[in-house]
């Protein structure tokens, strides 16, 4: 009985906030998707049963904005977008297990669903309001229709449902000097029924799960329960649009659902989804009612309210012990140009941009390193091109290249054979081993730019042990001891293909395929990076992992507009 515990597998739902599909994600919006891949990988690498899921947020006002600024459907662009964000995640390397869409039939019926369920627990309830109508466009104005000042902080392009400034959320009536986001007139208040989450009637059991939650990072959990000290409001679960999920309440069949309450229910629909589509229909519930079962979420700092308050608050009022997050990782913002980045203002480098300039895994390992998890960032190609020549072509790529390189030419392509290991490389072991140990436990404390550090340290360590040796002068004058030497640097090479495999996978995969070894990097075990390569192997010959970058910011400023420039063409 005590084997089959020690055996048995630990479940880990992993989870990133949904892109609006308005447009493709830029750096600031893959950060977050990108976060739960490496955290993902990781777990897989553990042996641990993990499901990575999100998809992409096609209904709200967003998406219903942007369209009719195109003149097509909502649909035709969601349609549109999606394919193509699904095509560019994966060329980024993201290894979801589903990323599905809110106009799956999945979400939708299980949207409502659990809405009735709320309904029915008495957590809805009508309510006549006063909302902003455009008589130009003849509209109602809910959510991104309608933009103004923030009454709180005074942000002068606050939309009708967040402050991008200050992170509030807002109704569209409290907005000063309110404006159609359409056609820019001002708008009239009129009179319309809508349907509201009873979020007062909650306030002490989100109260007490945030309090109780000791992994919620300290951002999220201040920020959460100074909105809960300020007082819960109730919140329109309804609006009137004509692009979303109906609403299914009685007399609602005009309404649709709030994006934003959906959305957040899609992190339930997509593990359904998932297990629907392997025949196991009833296997999502081990993630979602199974108490052991850990789930992540990673979202931006303007996600939080969402995912700490709204979320739980939908699971908790229907009944039902769902699981409820328990870890909320939480960047703060990448800006770009001092300016918080945007889809629908087209401020950033989008992910379709970024590829055409570097490979996947040149900005994977820039995210992950320059993670802004304690302030605000701000891109900058001098960081970027530090990044990739200093960390990963002057130091992972070139000792990965020259320990194989030297064995290729010195050893017939074999791992040498080695003789009693000095002290030295005893100490070099030793520090690959707690490298790897640190690794682990700063990716699960969602350390990950910490942990990047740490995986390039362990490169650094392999140069310096090289540079300091000097094998290649070694070797003319004791073979066996240059032998010892490259034998050490091989076990810091297949470690390293281990340990970088969550955040630069290719990289991490060509790595392997040079040390000749079976299978791929990503099926292999996370302790295998401390298990020795066997002395006579025959590794490949290898190739250079990375390219420096030859290029001024100016140089690469100008090749991003131009990229920019090339791909509008083609929309």
């Amino acid at each position: 009985m005590d084997v089959e515990f020690a055996l048995k597998r630990e479940k880990i739902l992993v989870t990133s906030a949904w892109p609006y599909a308005n447009y493709l994600p830029h750096l600031g919006t893959v950060l977050q998707c990108l976060s739960a891949d490496v955290v993902a990988r990781y777990y897989r690498l553990k042996g641990e049963d993990v499901v990575l899921v999100s998809g992409s947020d096609e209904h709200g006002t967003p998406t219903e904005v942007e369209a009719i600024k195109q003149g097509i459907s909502p649909k035709q662009l969601t349609d549109r977008n999606h394919a193509k964000i699904v095509q560019l995640f994966r060329e980024w390397g993201l290894s979801f297990d589903n990323y599905t869409r809110t106009e799956n039939p999945v979400h939708k019926q299980f949207v409502q669903e659990h809405l009735m369920k709320i309904y029915n627990q008495g957590y809805i309830f009508t309510q006549e309001t006063e909302m902003l109508y455009c008589e130009k466009c003849k509209r109602f104005l809910p959510d991104r229709y309608v933009e103004g000042k923030c009454p709180h902080c005074g942000y002068e392009r606050a939309r009708g449902d967040q402050c991008e400034a200050c992170g509030r959320l807002l109704e569209t009536t409290i907005l000063v000097e309110p404006y159609c986001a359409i056609c820019k007139s001002k708008p009239v208040v009129r009179k319309t029924t809508h349907w509201y989450f009873d979020l007062p009637k909650l306030s002490q059991k989100v109260n007490d799960y945030i309090v109780q939650n000791k992994q919620l990072p300290g951002n999220a959990r201040n920020f959460s329960l100074n909105l809960l000290k300020e007082g819960l409001k109730p919140r329109a679960v309804t609006r009137d649009v004509r692009w979303g999920i109906q609403a299914p309440f009685p007399g609602a069949e005009d309404k649709r659902i709030y994006v934003w309450v959906e959305a957040v229910l899609g992190y339930v629909s997509a593990t359904i989804e998932y297990f629907k589509n392997r025949n196991e229909p009833d296997k999502w519930k081990e993630y979602w009612f199974d108490k052991d079962v850990k789930t992540l979420y990673f979202i931006g700092k303007d996600n939080i309210p969402f995912h700490t308050i709204i979320l739980p608050a939908l699971l908790l009022a229907s009944g039902e012990d769902y699981n409820l997050p328990w870890n909320v990782s939480t960047t703060e913002f990448l800006q770009f140009k001092g300016e918080k980045a945007s889809k629908s203002q087209r401020i950033g480098i989008f992910i379709d941009e970024a590829l055409g300039l570097f490979p996947a895994d040149y900005w994977r390992y820039f995210l992950i390193a320059t993670r802004p998890e304690a302030k605000d960032s701000n891109f900058s190609w001098e960081i970027f091109i530090e990044k990739v020549n200093a960390d990963l072509n002057d130091t992972l790529g070139n000792f990965v290249h020259r320990t194989l390189t030297f064995i290729n030419t010195q050893f017939n392509g074999e791992i040498p054979k080695p003789e009693a290991l000095d002290e030295d490389a005893k100490k070099i072991l030793s520090t690959l081993k707690e490298k790897v140990e640190t690794i682990a436990e700063e990716i699960e404390e969602c350390k990950l730019q910490s942990a990047s550090s740490t995986m390039i340290s362990a490169g650094r360590i392999g140069n310096q042990y090289l540079n300091e040796k000097e094998p290649w002068n070694l070797i003319k004058k004791d073979r066996a001891k240059a032998a010892n030497i490259f034998y050490v640097a091989t076990q810091l090479v297949k470690a390293l293909a281990i340990v970088s495999a969550p955040i630069i996978p290719f990289a991490a995969e060509e790595i392997w395929k040079t040390l000749n070894l079976p299978g791929s990097v990503h099926e292999q075990e996370w302790n295998e990076a401390l298990k020795p390569l066997p002395p006579s192997h025959k590794i490949a010959k290898p190739k250079p992992l990375f390219k420096k970058i030859d290029a001024s910011e100016q140089e690469l400023e100008g090749r991003l507009e131009k990229a920019k420039e090339n791909l509008a063409k083609t929309v």
